[in-house]
């Protein structure tokens, strides 16, 4: 069999569970940590229940993801997760779904890792929307996840630093309300409300036009001039106004 026969013969079996993303379908990529639980309590030294360097990470994880050649228009990351909203026009590799995963999981991987001086790992999936109503309320959810993860970590690190072993603090808070919860942290001097709002609600990177002056060694004068970089946004809306904003995105 001639190389060419044998060439066309493989192709068939390893393209064959390719999955395309169809047209006129909105493309979100979600990544999660790999075992980032123990990587965060057990193996880094990262303050409980949220550590400024840890943000930080993901946050330069997502930008890295947003100018990796993908038409990104928003990110957003939560905990050790990360949302990526794609162009409605987005068509590299042809919307192939194996393409999108391991590229952007390798780039997250990597980007993480070398900040962290040791390998981590992240996944990723691609998750098809049909509507612009679906997109919104896919990010909705994820502060939603964002908002109770929050109140969930403070509630179970207050529990363990006052002496309860870590399955005595899950039990405690096994089937609790947020009520509950937020009436727990207030009985011992912390009012949720007022914690940092990237905790809570996570935090969003996208795209946006500055001015930028120079001087212009040609025409011996001061010239303004527009460029993009991305934006880092730590006070999210919420509800109605953060879905419209998503909307924004999409225009």
């Amino acid at each position: 069999m001639n190389f060419d026969d044998l060439d066309k013969k493989m192709r068939t079996y390893e393209q064959s569970i390719d999955q395309s993303i169809l047209p006129d379908t909105f493309m979100v990529a979600r990544l999660d940590g790999r075992n980032f639980s123990r990587l965060t309590k057990e193996i880094c030294d990262f303050e409980a229940p949220f550590d400024e360097r840890f943000r930080d990470m993901m946050i330069n994880t997502v930008k890295a993801l947003m100018d990796c050649g993908f038409r990104v228009v928003y990110g957003f990351t939560e905990s050790d997760e990360i949302s990526l909203l794609f162009h409605k026009e987005e068509n590299t590799f042809g919307r192939k779904v194996r393409k999108f995963n391991s590229i952007l999981a390798g780039i997250a991987s990597a980007t993480f890792s070398k900040q962290l001086g040791q390998v981590a790992a992240l996944d990723c999936r691609i998750v098809p929307l049909p509507s612009l109503e679906k997109v919104q309320d896919y990010f909705l959810w994820r502060q939603e996840d964002a908002h109770r993860n929050a109140l969930n970590a403070h509630c179970y690190w207050l529990l363990r630093k006052e002496g309860l072993d870590a399955n005595r603090a899950t039990a405690e808070l096994d089937g609790k309300s947020i009520a509950y919860k937020n009436e727990l942290l207030f009985s011992r001097g912390i009012n949720f409300d007022t914690l940092p709002s990237w905790q809570k609600r996570g935090i969003g990177v996208y795209w946006a036009d500055f001015e930028k002056t120079g001087f212009n060694p040609i025409t011996k004068t001061e010239e303004t001039t527009v460029r993009r970089k991305l934006r880092i946004d730590t006070e999210l809306p919420v509800g109605e106004a953060y879905g419209k904003m998503i909307s924004s995105f999409l225009e």
